[in-house]
C-alpha cells in the first residue's frame, strides 16, 4: 500500500471553429470567436428572426424596450477578464431581429392578477392563460419564428406549484410549446430586466436567441470524424400522475464536432430501482441505443460511427452493458462512462518554492482546467473546471472563487488511454449553446440530459419522432 498517486495528464483548452470550411475560424473563446468571424451557420437562419410577444396588461412596451437592447452596444461591467463587450445582435449574429407581424403581439387580460390572488392554485390560472395565448400565436405560426414571453414579478405566486405539486412554470411552458415545435424565451422582470450588467444579458439571450431560430453559433474544430456522444438520463413523474413513473430521456447523439440538436425520449417499461435509481432491462437499452444510432445515421447518410461514448451520472449495470454492445455491435469501440459530478476530492498546485529548496509551495492559482489524474484502469478525476491560459492576459478562474473540485469518470466498458475519454468531456463542456461562458462543469451530454429529463416528464405525450432541443432551451 503506498500513499503516492499516478502522474497528472494535461489537455490544452478544446478550439472552437466558426466556418464550415475556412479552417483558419478558430479560436478558443466562444464570444471572441463570434465577433472575429461571425457564426458557423451564417446565411442559413431566417434574416430577419421575427419575434412574437406575450406580456401582461399594459406591459407590452417592456419587452419592445427590452427587444431594442437587443441591438444596442454595452460595455461589460463584470467579467472583463472574459466578456466582450456586446456590439448589437446585427454585428454579432450578421442578421437582424426584429418585432412579427402586428397580430403576434398579445397582452394577456388585465383581470389576470385578481384572479391569481383570489385563487389556492394561482400557478394553474397563470399557465393555463399563457397556454391559451401561445395556442393563438399558433394560429399565426407562419409570421413568427420565436415568442417572448414576459414575467413580471406580480406573477411570483404561479412560478411554482402549492406544497405536494410539482409544478414548475418555465418547465410546464416548455414542455407544451416543445409538443408545437415552437421556441419561447422567458424574459423576467427580476433577472434579464433587472440584472445590471447589460452585456452579460444580451450575450446570453442573444446566443439564445440565435440557437432557438436554428443557429449554430460555433462546432469543435478538432475531433474524430468518426465518433459520437451520447448521454442518457432518466426523468421520474410525480407519483400521481396516470402515465408511467420512469421516463428514459436519450439526450443529443452528438457528433464529432459536436452538433447535436436533436433527441429521443420514451417511456420505459422494464426498470429496476436500486438506491433510488432506475436501471434499464438489456432490452431496453438495447432499444434506446438502437434509436440512437438510428438519429445519427439519419444525419450522417446512413454511416455507422466508428467508436460510440456514452455518459450517464449512475453507474451501468451489467444488463445496460449487455443492451449496449448488442446494439452498438457495429461500432469498433464502445466506451461506457459514469460520470460522476459529486466527489470528495480537492486539489491545490504547487510550484516551486521561491527561496529555492526541495519543498515547494501553493501557487496563486487554482490546478488547470483540463488536469487528469489516474486512479486507476477504470477511474480517474477530471478538472472540468480550472485555471485557463490564453482567455485574458494572464490566467483565467471562471467565477473566480472557490477550490475547483473534479468530476469522476468511472469506465464500464472500453479499454486504452484515457486521453481521448478526457479531450472529448472537456471539448463537449464548451458546447452549451445556451450560455455565454467558456465552459460548463459538465459535458454537455449530460448538462443537456438534466434539462430533458427535467422537461420531458411533464410532456402529456412523447411521440416517436425525434425532438430538436432548441425548443427545451
Amino acid at each position: 500500500m503506498t500513499s503516492e498517486i499516478s502522474p497528472h495528464l494535461w489537455f490544452p483548452e478544446a478550439r472552437l471553429t466558426f466556418h464550415p470550411d475556412r479552417a483558419s475560424d478558430v479560436e478558443i473563446h466562444p464570444l471572441r470567436g463570434l465577433l472575429r468571424f461571425g457564426p458557423y451557420s451564417s446565411g442559413l437562419v431566417p434574416d430577419p428572426i421575427r419575434i412574437a410577444t406575450i406580456a401582461p396588461a399594459g406591459e407590452g412596451h417592456r419587452l419592445y424596450a427590452f427587444m431594442k437592447e437587443l441591438a444596442q452596444e454595452f460595455e461589460p461591467t463584470e467579467r472583463k477578464d472574459y466578456l466582450p463587450k456586446w456590439q448589437g445582435f446585427r454585428a454579432t449574429f450578421n442578421l437582424e431581429m426584429r418585432g412579427a407581424a402586428k397580430g403576434c403581439h398579445i397582452e394577456l387580460d388585465a383581470r389576470l392578477a385578481g384572479e391569481m390572488k383570489d385563487s389556492p392554485t394561482p400557478h394553474v390560472i397563470l399557465a393555463d392563460r399563457l397556454l391559451r395565448a401561445i395556442q393563438t400565436l399558433e394560429m399565426r405560426r407562419e409570421e413568427f419564428d420565436i415568442i417572448f414571453i414576459y414575467v413580471p414579478l406580480s406573477w411570483k405566486s404561479g412560478f411554482v406549484g402549492t406544497k405536494g405539486d410539482d409544478f414548475d412554470l418555465h418547465d410546464h411552458l416548455k414542455a407544451a410549446t416543445a409538443a408545437r415545435r415552437i421556441p419561447i424565451q422567458l424574459v423576467r422582470e427580476d433577472r434579464a430586466l433587472a440584472y445590471p450588467d447589460r452585456a452579460s444579458v444580451m450575450w446570453r439571450i442573444g446566443l439564445a436567441l440565435y440557437t432557438k431560430a436554428g443557429g449554430v453559433p460555433w462546432k469543435l474544430a478538432e475531433a474524430d470524424p468518426e465518433a459520437a456522444y451520447i448521454g442518457i438520463s432518466y426523468a421520474v413523474r410525480p407519483s400521481d400522475s396516470d402515465k408511467p413513473r420512469f421516463v428514459t430521456c436519450c439526450s443529443q447523439v452528438f457528433d464529432a464536432e459536436g452538433a447535436g440538436l436533436e433527441f429521443v425520449a420514451y417511456d420505459a417499461h422494464e426498470v429496476e430501482v436500486h438506491r433510488d435509481n432506475p436501471f434499464l432491462s438489456r432490452s431496453e437499452m438495447f432499444r434506446v441505443m438502437t434509436r440512437s444510432m438510428d438519429l445519427y445515421r439519419r444525419r450522417h447518410s446512413g454511416r455507422t460511427p466508428r467508436s460510440v461514448t456514452v455518459h450517464k451520472t449512475t453507474e451501468f449495470q451489467p444488463q445496460e452493458i449487455d443492451g449496449c454492445m448488442e446494439a452498438l455491435h457495429l461500432c469498433e469501440t464502445v466506451d461506457l462512462v459514469q460520470v460522476v459530478e459529486d466527489v470528495g476530492w480537492r486539489g491545490v498546485r504547487v510550484e516551486r518554492s521561491r527561496q529555492g529548496g526541495s519543498k515547494g509551495e501553493v501557487a496563486r492559482y487554482p490546478v488547470s482546467r483540463g488536469t487528469l489524474l489516474p486512479l486507476g484502469d477504470r477511474e480517474s478525476l477530471l478538472w472540468m473546471h480550472g485555471d485557463v491560459v490564453g482567455i485574458g492576459r494572464g490566467a483565467y478562474f471562471q467565477g473566480s472563487r472557490s477550490t475547483p473540485r473534479p468530476i469522476r469518470l468511472v469506465r464500464h466498458a472500453g479499454h486504452g488511454p484515457w486521453d481521448q475519454t478526457a479531450r472529448s468531456a472537456l471539448a463537449l463542456a464548451k458546447m452549451n449553446w445556451n450560455n455565454d461562458a467558456l465552459y460548463d462543469p459538465l459535458p454537455v451530454t449530460m448538462g443537456y440530459a438534466k434539462v430533458l429529463a427535467r422537461v420531458v416528464k411533464r410532456m402529456s405525450g412523447l411521440g416517436s419522432a425525434p425532438y430538436q432541443f432548441r425548443f427545451f432551451m
